[in-house]
């Protein structure tokens, strides 16, 4: 799972500097995604060692789940955005996108964890 988290990370790194950098570089705000990437990325890689692996990992999917609430405006202009009606579509469009992969990482660490306890049950 660590490895998921630092991929995870770096889509998010992509995304905000990508998105930056398309829009002309003119709004830091751009730069968000990619903040939550580098956060992401290096609790992944804390998570490569067995001793932090739980907490790092639990970390992970909690800066993912702040991540996608904060990203969930982004999903409520999608409907303006289709109708050519939105004010700000390149921030529509990053918006959805890492409330996307916000979303399917907390998904994986939700059944990830829950994958652990069964095994951790199984062996006791």
């Amino acid at each position: 799972m660590s490895g998921m988290a630092m991929t995870f990370g770096s889509l998010l790194i992509a995304l905000g500097v990508g998105g930056w950098a398309l829009t002309g570089q003119q709004s830091p705000t751009a730069l968000i995604p990619a903040g939550f990437g580098v956060v992401l990325f290096l609790l992944g890689w804390l998570a490569r060692k067995e001793s932090l692996r739980m907490h790092a990992m639990h970390g992970a999917a909690t800066v993912a789940l702040l991540g996608l609430f904060g990203s969930a405006h982004g999903l409520m202009q999608l409907p303006a955005l289709l109708s050519g009606e939105a004010e700000r579509p390149a921030a529509v469009i990053a918006q959805t996108v890492m409330a996307a992969l916000c979303t399917v990482f907390v998904l994986l660490c939700v059944q990830s964890f829950v994958a652990a306890r069964k095994a951790r049950q199984a062996g006791a």
